[in-house]
């Protein structure tokens, strides 16, 4: 098993360090069902402000809060022992069962995000009259 363990946690670093370097904003998501819920790093989320901050911070701001979190969730998923990933999971909205599920679901967030914003600016690229 220590084979196995050692293999899900490089996969699992490997994954969120490639999202980290494609997409902008996921912080709020990675702090709260990673950081505040098995890193216990005491995060509040305030989800709504997420989408409506009156005063959203700038690009490298946004970014720079986004490397944080990824930061965390890596350290986080290189901490787990093999039993912890089978520690059992709770979080407001979470549907995940121990903390492998959550993690995994994030990361399948993340990548669901991704894929939109693909899309979009391959949708925005052809309406500028590119080529996509």
């Amino acid at each position: 098993m220590p084979h196995l363990h050692s293999t899900l946690s490089e996969v699992l670093t490997d994954r969120y360090t490639q999202n980290a370097a494609r997409v902008l904003h996921l912080t709020g998501n990675l702090n709260y069902y990673v950081g505040a819920q098995i890193a216990k790093t005491g995060y509040v989320r305030d989800r709504p402000r997420e989408f409506n901050d009156p005063n959203p911070p700038s690009n490298e701001v946004a970014l720079k809060r986004l490397d944080d979190a990824i930061a965390m969730v890596l350290a986080t998923v290189r901490a787990q022992s093999a039993e912890d990933w089978f520690a059992e999971y709770s979080g407001v909205g979470a549907t995940a069962r121990n903390r492998l599920d959550m993690i995994m679901q994030c990361a399948a967030h993340m990548q669901h995000h991704i894929g939109q914003m693909i899309y979009l600016g391959y949708e925005l690229g052809k309406q500028a009259g590119g080529k996509g």
